[in-house]
């Protein structure tokens, strides 16, 4: 098979409409190593880097409630920091940082078992930044990102 492990694959392709940053981010503790009375953090298994998770929102109007929210896993060294909050999001009472993700990647898994069995899919990058606003921001059109990538 061709395609092993994650995908590459472009963070415009994943997100046409912009992605947003919701919360914080976190260390991804590992499962199996882990006891009630120690917590291991996750590492990953083909560059033995730290794992972080950021929660995130996708900015698609067609996208259903259910699957807008999402996590994203960054490998990386340190702790990746979330931009500050734009302010003209700031000022309209939003706490959302619209950011780019850098060498994002998809990774296809079997979600469920015996007859509830689907394709789903995780993200994971290998940082994050902040997004300047656009000067089209407000009139961005449908297939547009409010916020450009530079």
């Amino acid at each position: 098979m061709a395609l092993q492990g994650p995908i590459p694959v472009a963070h415009e392709h994943v997100f046409p409409h912009g992605c947003y940053v919701t919360g914080e981010v976190s260390q991804v503790m590992d499962f199996e190593a882990s006891t009630p009375d120690r917590q291991v953090p996750a590492r990953d298994k083909t560059t033995g880097l730290p794992v972080w998770q950021v929660p995130v929102m996708d900015g698609d109007p067609s996208v259903k409630v259910a699957a807008k929210s999402l996590a994203v896993k960054i490998i990386a060294v340190d702790e990746p920091v979330v931009p500050p909050v734009p302010p003209a999001l700031e000022a309209l009472g939003l706490s959302m940082v619209p950011v780019v993700f850098e060498g994002l990647a998809v990774v296809p898994w079997i979600n469920g078992s015996g007859d509830r069995v689907r394709l789903a899919y995780s993200y994971r990058a290998s940082g994050l930044r902040g997004v300047v606003p656009s000067a089209g921001a407000a009139g961005a059109g449908k297939g547009k990102m409010p916020f450009n990538g530079e």
